[in-house]
């Protein structure tokens, strides 16, 4: 019991330092990276101590896996409510970008902090362990140079375990990206814990490649590039597949049955705008792939069309007034 306390109260020092990190770059919109920094370094911080958990807890703590999969999922709900418009996950930073929500430069600062998030994570982590706080911490610390690797399978099998949950996951968050954070958040949850709990026995499901280099990349066992091959590149795969390469985007919807099904809107004939269903506009924009010249002279002929019909709906108003006198 007293292995738990400790950790609660390591979790509750990580939360403390992620809040007051928010609240002081909060004022200033240029900085906002300094949250994904924080959003990162509160999952891997926490993760690695939950990861202890699972790992020594068991029979060192008397931690059952009850124990680390309710930690785990208020461990995901509290990051998700605590770091809401910030994800710590570079996967969906860069869907932002390919969706045009967000410029080159603030992707690639956003990036570059999650990644140091998760570095300084790993090393508060090896800190706290080295305190040797209690017993398991204590084992972990001498644990922690051979670490276990997260990686129990082929690279292959690794890769299209970890593209099919990042396929499945990144469906699902863009269909509720929409709803409400009441909603949304504690679904989002669900779904990470979930997936985490049923490929334990394979990749972990980390669908994160910050996470999953804080966690794992160091562990023996498989070499660096092994290591991007099926958390990093399967991650960029399984985000990637709701996007073409002209950047005219799949949009996600779910039917009335519940089931999820794609839709590539086509285009109209001048090419400026998608026809859309019954899902939002500003859900599906997309650049236009058509030349500068053609979509002018489209607006000119546009533009000329409601002047024709303004003059005739002025001069038909003036020949009733005439009549009427």
């Amino acid at each position: 019991m007293s292995g738990l306390n400790a950790s609660l109260g390591y979790f509750l020092s990580v939360v403390i330092f992620t809040v007051l990190v928010q609240m002081l770059f909060r004022k200033w919109p240029r900085f906002s990276f300094v949250s994904e920094f924080a959003a990162s370094f509160m999952l891997v911080a926490c993760w690695m101590e939950i990861q202890t958990i699972v790992e020594v807890g068991q029979w060192a703590g008397g931690l059952g896996q009850d124990v680390t999969v309710t930690m785990l999922f208020v461990l995901l709900l509290t990051h998700g409510v605590l770091c809401a418009g910030t994800s710590g996950n570079p996967s969906l930073v860069v869907q932002k970008f390919l969706q045009l929500e967000a410029g080159a430069l603030p992707t690639a600062l956003a990036v570059m902090a999650q990644f140091a998030g998760a570095h300084l994570g790993l090393l508060a982590a090896r800190y706290y362990w080295s305190l040797e706080l209690t017993d398991m911490h204590m084992i972990k610390n001498l644990m922690s140079r051979e670490c276990s690797t997260s990686l129990l399978v082929s690279v292959v099998q690794g890769f299209f375990t970890e593209c099919a949950c990042a396929l499945v996951f990144h469906l699902i968050q863009l269909n509720l990206r929409r709803r409400s954070a009441l909603i949304r958040v504690p679904l989002i949850a669900v779904l990470l814990t979930f997936f985490s709990h049923v490929a334990r026995s394979y990749t972990s499901a980390f669908m994160n490649p910050s996470l999953a280099y804080g966690l794992t990349f160091h562990c023996p066992g498989f070499t660096f590039k092994e290591y991007a091959v099926v958390y990093w590149l399967s991650s960029l795969t399984g985000m990637s597949h709701y996007s073409t390469p002209n950047g005219a985007f799949v949009c996600v919807s779910q039917s009335v049955n519940g089931f999820f099904k794609n839709c590539l809107f086509p285009r109209d004939d001048v090419g400026s705008s998608p026809l859309h269903g019954s899902h939002s506009q500003a859900f599906c924009q997309e650049p236009s792939v058509f030349p500068e010249d053609t979509l002018q002279s489209a607006e000119r002929r546009q533009t000329g069309k409601e002047e024709k019909v303004t003059d005739g709906n002025r001069k038909k108003k003036t020949i009733t007034r005439n009549g009427q006198c």
